[in-house]
């Protein structure tokens, strides 16, 4: 049987400077000879020492200034255009699986998938890589920029 390195001698070394609130890593330095960080932790945890420990207020705790409540602007209703024609209003394009699994697919090869994955006939596309993660179809779909591009999203969170 190995013996252990928590004599008593440690343990209330231990429990005294715990108590004048030092930390876990300046006591396992303290203590020295094989005990961590972690070993403190977990002695401090199995002695019960971690809930009548005094309370430090973290570190920069009150140092600072309150801040100032910011006011944000509410976000309107975004009005949807109806049949515009530079949005697809299909979401896959009209490409057969390969029939590859999530267990076969290969680096560089499309991870489109089709059907739901809780399924039998669950796939990924298979074909070869275009741009991300997906073949030249998908991608067209997967990585769609919206119509009027980074303007149109500031005004979508309401920041412009």
């Amino acid at each position: 049987m190995t013996k252990s390195a928590w004599t008593n001698e440690r343990v209330d070394r231990l429990k005294t400077l715990w108590l004048e609130g030092r930390t876990a890593d300046q006591i396992a330095r303290e203590l020295q000879n094989g005990i961590s960080r972690s070993a403190v932790l977990g002695k401090v945890h199995r002695l019960g020492l971690s809930a009548g420990r005094p309370g430090r207020a973290p570190a920069g705790f009150g140092s600072q200034t309150p801040r100032r409540r910011v006011e944000r602007p509410v976000a309107k209703p975004v009005k949807r255009a109806t049949g515009d024609p530079s949005v697809p209003t299909e979401r896959r394009p009209d490409l057969p699986s390969w029939g590859m699994t999530i267990l076969t697919v290969k680096r560089g090869q499309c991870r489109w998938p089709y059907g739901d994955p809780a399924h039998a006939g669950f796939s990924l596309c298979g074909r070869p890589v275009a741009r991300g993660a997906f073949c030249v179809g998908h991608a067209a779909v997967g990585y769609r920029t919206l119509p009027g591009g980074a303007p149109s999203l500031l005004s979508l969170a309401g920041l412009v």
